[in-house]
Order: structure tokens, then sequence, then C-alpha cells
């Protein structure tokens, strides 16, 4: 298959190997990965948590996003490079580990809904930016949100216990 053969042409880089093959890089990175990956869930649940009336509800939607995304977004990168760089050492493994597979796909619907919020709901966000009660678009989208994310992180933890 070709995709088999990219991922075993992927952890045969230098980088694949090296990570793979050294006692201090895979912890190392995982370690960064972990730390990028809990500064992306935490800002955007913060986030979340407002769009679902549990906290921050006297402050403005638009307010707490500008200030979080940037964290966010910033974190998420941190968190594709070190994760790419794991997936580098075992890629072939990897790819046929249905934890690992179930995570991507739900990264993927954490990125159409947070898309679908910003081109639906929060374009209207002018009229109920202050509001103590967000509308039902906001509250679905951040609770599905909050969902996603949650599931992420514990599937990212089984990945670990389901390879060898």
């Amino acid at each position: 298959m070709i995709l088999t053969r990219l991922f075993a042409d992927l952890e045969a880089t230098p980088l694949g190997t090296a990570v793979r093959e050294s006692t201090w890089l895979f912890p190392t990175i995982e370690t960064l990965h972990v730390l990028s990956i809990t500064l992306v869930v935490g800002t955007i649940m913060i986030v979340d948590l407002r769009l679902i009336n549990v906290t921050s509800r006297h402050r403005a939607v638009s307010e707490l996003m500008r200030e979080t995304l940037p964290w966010t977004w910033t974190a998420f990168v941190c968190a594709v490079i070190t994760g790419s760089m794991l997936f580098s050492s075992s890629a072939v493994k990897y790819s046929g580990n249905g934890p690992f597979e179930c995570k991507m796909l739900l990264l993927l619907a954490a990125g159409i809904n947070m898309a679908v919020f910003h081109l639906g709901t929060y374009r209207t966000v002018a009229g109920w930016d202050r509001e103590v009660t967000t509308p039902t678009g906001a509250r679905i989208a951040g609770g599905l949100s909050l969902a996603i994310w949650v599931t992420v992180v514990a599937l990212g933890r089984w990945i670990g216990f389901t390879t060898n």
C-alpha cells in the first residue's frame, strides 16, 4: 500500500530514526507535546466554558477569544510539530493504531466545529457578545468542542497503552 510505504520512508528519515533510537529524545519531545496540548485544551476550555454559560459570564466572548486564541494557536503549532516528530519515529505502527486514528479524526472534527462556529454563530457576536446567556449555536459549538477535546486527550493517552 502506498501509505504504508510512505510511512515506512518517514520512519527511515534521520529524524524518525533519531527520535526512535535516542534514549532521551522521544520522552523530551513527548513532554513538550503534552505541555502544548495542555495549553491548547486549557485555552479552548476557557472559551468553551464561556460559550456554554458556565464561567466568565460577564466577560465579552470576543474579548476572551482575543486574549486566548494567540496562545491556543501558538501551542497548537507546537503540538503539531512535536506530534509529527513523535509520529515519525513509528509511523507505520501509529497509522494502524485505532486510538491514534480516532484522535486524528476528532482533530478534524474539532477543526470543522470551529469553522462552522466562526462562519455561522460567531458572525453575529456583536449582538450577543456581552450577554450572560449565549445563543444556542454558541452553546452547541462550545459543548461539542469540550467533548471533542476531552476525548482527544483521552485517546492521546490511550495510544501509549496500545502500541508496543
